[in-house]
């Protein structure tokens, strides 16, 4: 009886989290039905209608606002759990502290501003001969610039000093890669880093940061009692 209540409980209070983060979940339903997609598609044909939605430079000379949309309703990678993990992890507790309409400005703006920077970074390497012509139609979906704005905004849901160790974690984690590839997407998702830092001004009104060692001393009573 009481792990029957117990279950019921749980799912209660899984519908109110997903409730409270509308968009994140109706996002994360997006990718699963296309990713669900993918998988009954051959190879070439994935290939030719993912480009065909990619944020590349020939696309985006062509159907900018169209590709800049669809490119952040496809996981290229065709695996949906993890970005569930994260999209519950950081975007929706990011739409929860925020509101919908300023998570969603934070999205928007780290997945734009970081792909057309990007994609200019490329087209200048391409006219100085340090990128082949052919990188015009490269691959170029997803929705991990978006991810990585989220993940930096989130910064300021955290109180000093504890918010700096996250910072760092956060710089090494996509420093890194940049060093060690010097890809155009990891150029990206720093820049995406950058972005979400940026938009500190949709959080100013956002009441107190959270802070850890509250947290554990209410924990810690709540043990004791």
């Amino acid at each position: 009886m009481y792990r029957v209540i117990g279950f019921r409980r749980g799912l209660r209070a899984a519908a109110e989290y997903v409730r409270s983060a509308p968009g994140t979940y109706v996002w994360l339903l997006i990718l699963f039905l296309t990713t669900v997609a993918l998988h009954h598609m051959s190879p070439d044909f994935e290939e030719d209608f993912l480009r065909q939605r990619s944020t590349n430079i020939h696309e985006l000379s062509q159907n900018p606002v169209r590709v800049l949309i669809t490119s952040a309703m496809w996981i290229d990678s065709g695996h949906w759990l993890p970005y569930a993990f994260l999209y519950t992890v950081f975007h929706a507790q990011a739409e929860r502290w925020l509101g919908t309409l300023r998570w969603l400005a934070v999205c928007a703006a780290a997945h734009v501003f970081a792909t057309l920077i990007s994609e200019l970074a490329l087209l200048k390497a391409i006219h100085d001969g340090h990128a082949p012509h052919s990188a015009v139609n490269t691959l170029d979906i997803g929705v991990s610039y978006a991810l990585a704005g989220v993940v930096a905004v989130l910064a300021y849901r955290i109180a000093a000093p504890w918010r700096y160790p996250y910072l760092a974690a956060l710089f090494a984690f996509y420093t890194v890669p940049l060093v060690a590839g010097r890809t155009f997407t990891d150029f990206g998702h720093f820049l995406s880093v950058l972005i979400g830092l940026a938009c500190y001004p949709l959080v100013r009104s956002r009441g107190k940061a959270w802070n850890p060692k509250e947290t554990l001393a209410a924990l810690w009573v709540n043990v004791r009692a």
